[in-house]
């Protein structure tokens, strides 16, 4: 019998990303020499743009050049990818999916790559490090004299507030959601506020756009309709997160985003508090 066959290399050495949040994440556990391929979109950290090759949007793939890679494994993100995910999968490719909408999810994606490559432990040991600063920004914000209500949009036309992670960070922060009940929602289809009078009527102190990846316009949205007597129009309180930094279900969100969010809401808690 050739011995070759029995021979076990540690986890996938040919990893293609289709987003950039397990892009960010191997570079962090010191693995990028796996990644063959990440997505156009990917921003963090630069050096993945300067040395690998892209090929990927989001919902549409290069999938010649995917093939062309011979990757052992593709990383995807949610039912966005499934037809990018299938014909992979019809070329005999391995491929994974991921469907993280909170931050219990995003901890469990990040541990189950950690592990892919062989690095559970160290893995876990970021997690947990992860999870302690949240801790600690949950103990810090409960000390606030006043949570303020935050409205956080997604996309502009039409209106679609905050998708499950960052909910749950804007609570960590001190803040407290304007769509709760949206927000439970996996799909931005699902989470589309149809008349901008509701988000009038629920008077947010705070707005933060991140436009997943377009400029956000205060003055766009200041200027909205019967937007005027809005208590975060009054008070000049609407801010821009860029949506690399919070939208990406992964490391990015849990360091850069959620430190975002924490500067926002607490100055606005101890100027209007």
């Amino acid at each position: 019998m050739n011995m070759d066959v029995l021979h076990f290399t540690h986890g996938p050495q040919r990893i293609v990303c289709l987003t950039e949040e397990t892009t960010e994440w191997l570079y962090l556990l010191g693995q990028q020499h796996r990644i063959v391929g990440i997505s156009g979109y990917t921003v963090r950290p630069r050096q993945a743009r300067d040395e690998k090759p892209r090929v990927s949007a989001f919902t549409s793939a290069r999938v010649d050049k995917i093939l062309a890679l011979q990757p052992d494994a593709v990383l995807g993100f949610s039912d966005m990818q499934a037809d990018i995910a299938a014909e992979l999968i019809r070329h005999g490719v391995q491929v994974t999916v991921f469907n993280q909408r909170s931050l219990a999810e995003i901890f469990s994606m990040l541990y189950q790559v950690a592990a892919m490559v062989g690095q559970a432990e160290p893995g876990l040991a970021r997690i947990t490090a992860l999870q302690q600063q949240l801790q600690a920004l949950a103990q810090a914000s409960a000390c606030l004299p006043r949570r303020p209500r935050v409205y956080f949009e997604e996309w502009d036309e039409p209106h679609i507030s905050a998708i499950r992670w960052v909910s749950e960070l804007i609570g960590l922060a001190g803040g407290d959601d304007c769509f709760p009940e949206l927000a439970a929602q996996p799909l931005g289809k699902q989470r589309i506020i149809a008349d901008g009078a509701e988000i009038v009527r629920r008077n947010p102190d705070i707005i933060i756009g991140s436009w997943c990846g377009k400029k956000f316009r205060p003055e766009k949205v200041a200027a909205r309709a019967g937007w005027q007597d809005v208590n975060a129009v009054k008070n000049g309180q609407l801010f821009e997160i860029k949506s690399a930094d919070i939208l990406q279900p992964g490391p990015a969100a849990l360091t850069d985003g959620v430190a975002a969010l924490r500067r926002i809401i607490h100055h606005w808690s101890q100027t209007h508090g």
